[in-house]
């Protein structure tokens, strides 16, 4: 019976000709990926057989098969890359890409992809220039400091500093800094790729100005602080001033090297949220050089910025090591328009999205709140149960850890299904569908979701529950 089964199987050409006919958008596919497509639906059903789940000839014709090929080469087909509508509350997530960047920031990368650009020409002669010069000028400004290099991220921007001025040499940092940034990247370990040692001081929740006098010697280059973005040291815990750092090393003819993480240009206590340091405030306090990220707080595209010293920025660029970590047109782009609207803060407030949605006030989330809930109900089947109650979201990106963003939760729930199954279909719609789950109920974070996107959640929690009552 099995070789009736395989002898079923229309040829791969046949097949082609349908889904051409049937789905025109599909003549502008590659046709060695088309027929790949082909292949791999087929080569499934093929297993199906072999281990029984399909015995029956009839089962594996074209016409039986019509609609689920074309569904399956649709979704085969579809780009990696995919637009998600994030409902999980985290405003920098690191899984859905960090930043949103701003309507000004996207246009800038559309006309940088749309041609050739001045990567590196000089307008004003004509011969090569620098590629940071693009951004250099806007960073000292908004900064404070006297040159300023951007990198591929913040680790290489912290493996640059390291490897061009303390290879070889000692770095003397605060056991409390040794931080582990996402995907199990240790700052240990950085340094040690850079080439740097390391001289650990003090306790994890307490180091004293003395520790990093007496751990000074001849083999010491600099001074680092790593400053704890992505945690929280409580209770028993202090460390050294930065003015205290500066000095100190200073005296000694030492750098002090700052990796800021998720820096910010402008004071957000402001704005109701801790008070962080930002960029400028710890130049102005007189650190050597400072790193920073470029898609965390900032809300631009993926980089490390490093600012600092004239002499010192120019020795990094130098260093071989930045041409492999350096940014592209692209990401240049969208840094610059960024940058370009912190020139009016409060414009920066309105029109970056990662500033707007930490900052967004109570009445604004509880209105979204009702309108999306609003929405949902007039689209979703009784098989869905809707409801809005408090919750809090999180900043995310290792920025304000163990900080709570009240906000509002649009919770779904059915007596049919379970949360974990609701998430799972969100995931698998055509346009994903990130949230959360709480006591058992799919929570929608309205922080993170735009209001033109309210709709589109609508119809897709449509989907989703109609799926729910069609199988209750």
């Amino acid at each position: 019976m099995n070789s009736i089964c395989f002898r079923a199987i229309p040829s791969v050409d046949v097949c082609m000709e349908m889904l051409l006919s049937a789905d025109g958008t599909l003549a502008d596919v590659p046709r060695t990926c088309l027929r790949d497509a082909v292949s791999t639906y087929w080569d499934e059903r093929r297993s199906d057989i072999r281990r029984g789940a399909i015995s029956a000839p009839e089962l594996l014709t074209l016409e039986n098969n019509r609609a689920g090929l074309l569904r399956f080469v649709r979704k085969k087909l579809s780009p990696n890359f995919k637009r998600v509508l994030n409902a999980t509350g985290v405003v920098v997530h690191t899984n859905l890409g960090r930043s949103v960047l701003s309507e000004d920031a996207r246009k800038a990368v559309a006309r940088a992809a749309s041609g050739y650009c001045n990567l590196e020409l000089d307008m004003g002669t004509g011969t090569r220039g620098s590629r940071y010069g693009l951004v250099e000028d806007m960073l000292c400004k908004l900064t404070g400091a006297e040159a300023a290099i951007v990198v591929n991220n913040n680790a290489a921007a912290v493996m640059l500093m390291l490897d061009t001025f303390c290879r070889a040499g000692e770095v003397v940092v605060s056991r409390g800094e040794l931080v582990e940034i996402g995907g199990s990247f240790r700052m240990p370990d950085i340094m040690k790729k850079s080439g740097a040692v390391l001289r650990e001081v003090g306790a994890t929740n307490r180091t004293r100005l003395n520790d990093y006098r007496e751990a000074i010697n001849e083999n010491t280059c600099a001074l680092m602080r790593v400053h704890t973005s992505n945690f929280r040291i409580v209770g028993f815990h202090s460390s050294v001033d930065l003015s205290q750092l500066v000095t100190l090393a200073h005296d000694n003819g030492l750098l002090l090297i700052e990796d800021l993480g998720s820096g910010s240009l402008i004071p957000l206590h402001v704005q109701g949220l801790p008070d962080e340091p930002s960029v400028p405030s710890v130049v102005s306090a007189g650190v050597d050089l400072v790193s920073f990220s470029g898609d965390k707080v900032l809300g631009g595209p993926q980089a490390g910025i490093i600012v600092g010293r004239k002499e010192l920025v120019a020795k990094l660029s130098s260093n071989q090591l930045t041409r492999a970590l350096r940014c592209d047109k692209l990401c240049l782009s969208a840094l610059e328009a960024t940058l370009r609207q912190y020139f009016d803060p409060d414009k920066a407030m309105r029109n970056i999205p990662t500033l707007r949605c930490i900052t967004m006030a109570p009445g604004e989330l509880a209105g979204k709140a009702r309108a999306l809930a609003r929405r949902v109900k007039a689209h979703a089947s009784d098989a869905c149960r809707v409801s809005i109650r408090d919750g809090v979201s999180r900043v995310g990106g290792g920025a304000f850890p163990q900080y709570d963003l009240p906000t509002k939760l649009v919770c779904l729930s059915s007596s049919t299904v379970d949360a974990m199954t609701v998430k799972m279909r969100f995931l698998k719609a055509e346009t994903p569908l990130v949230g959360r789950i709480e006591d058992d109920t799919f929570c929608l974070d309205v922080r993170t979701l735009e209001r033109e996107e309210l709709p589109l959640v609508a119809h897709l929690v449509e989907s989703v529950f109609s799926m729910t009552k069609e199988q209750g």
